[in-house]
């Protein structure tokens, strides 16, 4: 039979030790410069999918309305009634998806701005207090 060597929960990796030894303001600088695109990418992405979700809706408006017209004024073989429902309805998910985007676009900038707010104030703490000036 092999023997099985586990590794002690107290084992030491010289990986980790060179992460409790660094600075914690540049792991925590490190962590903010490499989340910070990533953070922007997807603020953007959400502002340009939020657009296009009012332009879609307001297209769903439209045509919704333009099916309404021409039910009312013409002589339609087909009952328009059904479709336009189905088209309010898309409209309404489409409201609903562009509320969860809103959402998360507000806890972005929340979490952006809270990791911004800390790194200036690490960065703060480690600045060299300058005298103040005799009054």
């Amino acid at each position: 039979m092999e023997e099985v060597k586990l590794h002690s929960p107290v084992s030491v990796n010289p990986d980790t030790e060179i992460l409790n030894s660094a600075n914690p303001d540049a792991i925590t600088e490190g962590l903010s410069d490499l989340l910070k695109p990533a953070v922007e990418e997807i603020d953007d992405r959400v502002k340009t999918v939020r657009e296009s979700q009012v332009d879609l809706r307001h297209q769903i408006d439209s045509l919704a309305s333009d099916l309404r017209n021409i039910s009312d004024t013409h002589a339609v073989p087909i009952d328009l009634d059904p479709y336009v429902k189905k088209l309010n309805n898309s409209r309404r998910r489409v409201m609903l998806v562009n509320n969860i985007l809103q959402n998360v676009q507000e806890r972005l900038n929340k979490l952006y701005h809270n990791v911004s707010k800390e790194t200036a104030r690490r960065k703060s703490s480690l600045d060299p207090q300058s005298p103040s000036v005799a009054k």
